[in-house]
C-alpha cells in the first residue's frame, strides 16, 4: 500500500485526507493540534508542526512515504519542499517554496521573468518604509511579505494621513512572521484566481474564479463563482500571464494558485501559491463546475502518475460566505430548510455557539458559507442568498 504524508489535519485538509483513503493509499497527517478533524480520519496521527522541517522529514523518512502535499495553506509549503528534497519523490523544490510563500521573493521572480506586476517596494525597516511610501501618489496597499488569508493587509487611501500611514505599518509587521513587509501599487479593477495544475513543466488551467471581497481596507473574500463572467479574449489573456507566473517561479509538478487583478492595463498577478485554492474553491467549486477532482489529481501527481485533467462537463458553481454582526454567536437556525433549497450542495458554519465573533479583518474572522451549483454563475450566487435569507443567526450585542 502507498503511504502519502499530508501537511495539516484540519478541515480545509479533511478532504484530501478522505480521498486518499477512497484511493486506496495509507494517510500519514501532520498536525499540532491533536483535536483536529482530520486525524479521526488518518491511519497515523502525527502531532508535530507543520512547519516543523527537521522533525516532519524524519517522520518521512520512518514511514517511507511516496508522495507529500499541504492543502490551502502557504506554511507547510517549504517543509513539503524539503520532504520530496530529502524522499526523491515528485514536488516542487526549496527554491519554489520560498518564492512561494514569500511575497517579496515572489514579486522579485516575477519581475525578472517580465511578468506583469504592480509596483512594489520590498521593507525591512521603519526608515525604509517612510522612504519607500513617498514614492506613491495616491494610494498604496501595505502586507506581510509572508502571511496569507489577508492577514495583515491594508489600504492607505489617504497618503497625508501621517497617522494612517504609520498604523499601516504597525499593522502589516504584526502579522509578519520575518518583520518583512511590502509596499505596492493599489491596482483597480476585477480580481480573479486561476486555478491551475503542473505536470512534467506542462501548466493545464482547470478553472478561472470571480471574487467577492470585503473590499477596502482589508479585501477579505466573501465569495467565489465559476466560471468566470470575463470574454474569451480576456480568459485567454489571464491564462497567459498565470502561465508565465507559474513558470517563473518554478511549479513543474503539482498545483497552483494564482491571483490576478484585471486593471485597464491587462492582468496582473497579485499573488501566487504553489497550493490548491482555499475557500472550498478547489475542494468543492471546481468539481462542481468541471468535474475535475482536483484533490485526487493533485494526489497523483505527487505520487508521480498522471492524472486525467480534462473538464468532464460545464456548469456552474459559487461560494459565500455570512457577513456577520459582531458579539457572541448565541443561536442559529433555518439551517435545515436552507439545505433544502434546490441546488444547495453545503451549508456549514466554522464558528459554535458561544464563540465571540469580530470584525472581519482576515479570512479567519468569518463565520460560514453556503455552497451551491447551477448552469450559471449568476445562478449558483442568487441560490447561496436564497438559502443565506432563510437562516437566522442571533447575536449577543457588546459582549
Amino acid at each position: 500500500m502507498k503511504k502519502i504524508m499530508i501537511l495539516g489535519a484540519s478541515i480545509l485538509q479533511l478532504p484530501a485526507i478522505l480521498k486518499a483513503k477512497e484511493m486506496g493509499l495509507r494517510v500519514i497527517a501532520v498536525d499540532m493540534d491533536k483535536n483536529s478533524i482530520g486525524f479521526k480520519e488518518a491511519h497515523v496521527c502525527l502531532e508535530i508542526s507543520t512547519i516543523d522541517i527537521p522533525k516532519v522529514v524524519e517522520a518521512a523518512k520512518e514511514f517511507q512515504v511516496d508522495g507529500v502535499i499541504t492543502l490551502a495553506s502557504d506554511m507547510p509549503m517549504r517543509t513539503v519542499a524539503a520532504v520530496a528534497k530529502e524522499m526523491g519523490i515528485a514536488g516542487i523544490s526549496e527554491d519554489t517554496a520560498i518564492k512561494a510563500t514569500n511575497k517579496a521573493f515572489m514579486r522579485e521572480a516575477l519581475k525578472a521573468h517580465e511578468v506583469p506586476i504592480p509596483l512594489f517596494f520590498r521593507v525591512t525597516s521603519k526608515d525604509d518604509y517612510a522612504k519607500y511610501v513617498k514614492k506613491f501618489k495616491s494610494r498604496c496597499i501595505v502586507k506581510p511579505a509572508d502571511n496569507s488569508g489577508s492577514r495583515g493587509v491594508f489600504l492607505i487611501e489617504d497618503l497625508e494621513n501621517k497617522r494612517l500611514v504609520e498604523h499601516a505599518f504597525e499593522y502589516s509587521k504584526k502579522f509578519s512572521r520575518s518583520g518583512e513587509i511590502i509596499i505596492e501599487e493599489y491596482m483597480s479593477g476585477e480580481e480573479v484566481s486561476v486555478e491551475a495544475l503542473s505536470v512534467d513543466g506542462e501548466v493545464h488551467v482547470i478553472a478561472i474564479t470571480d471574487k467577492l471581497t470585503t473590499g477596502v481596507p482589508h479585501f477579505v473574500e466573501m465569495g467565489h463563482s465559476q466560471p468566470t463572467h470575463f470574454s474569451d479574449e480576456i480568459k485567454e489573456r489571464i491564462e497567459q500571464v498565470a502561465t508565465m507566473a507559474i513558470k517563473a517561479i518554478g511549479i513543474e509538478n503539482g498545483p497552483s494558485h494564482t491571483e490576478i487583478m484585471v486593471t485597464e492595463e491587462g492582468p496582473k498577478i497579485v499573488e501566487i501559491g504553489a497550493r490548491l485554492g482555499g475557500d472550498n474553491i478547489t475542494t468543492h467549486l471546481t468539481p462542481l463546475s468541471t468535474g475535475v477532482n482536483m484533490v485526487e489529481s493533485c494526489i497523483k501527481i505527487a505520487l508521480g502518475e498522471k492524472p486525467y485533467l480534462v473538464p468532464k462537463f460545464s456548469k456552474s458553481s459559487a461560494i459565500r460566505y455570512f457577513r456577520p454582526k459582531t458579539g457572541v454567536l448565541k443561536s442559529i437556525d433555518g439551517v435545515e430548510v436552507s439545505k433544502s433549497v434546490e441546488g444547495v450542495q453545503q451549508v456549514s458554519f466554522v464558528k459554535k455557539i458561544g464563540d465571540k465573533v469580530e470584525a472581519i479583518n482576515s479570512s479567519s474572522d468569518r463565520i460560514g458559507f453556503v455552497i451551491a451549483q447551477s448552469d450559471t454563475a449568476q445562478g449558483a450566487i442568487e441560490i447561496c442568498e436564497k438559502a443565506m435569507n432563510l437562516i437566522d443567526i442571533v447575536f449577543i450585542e457588546g459582549d
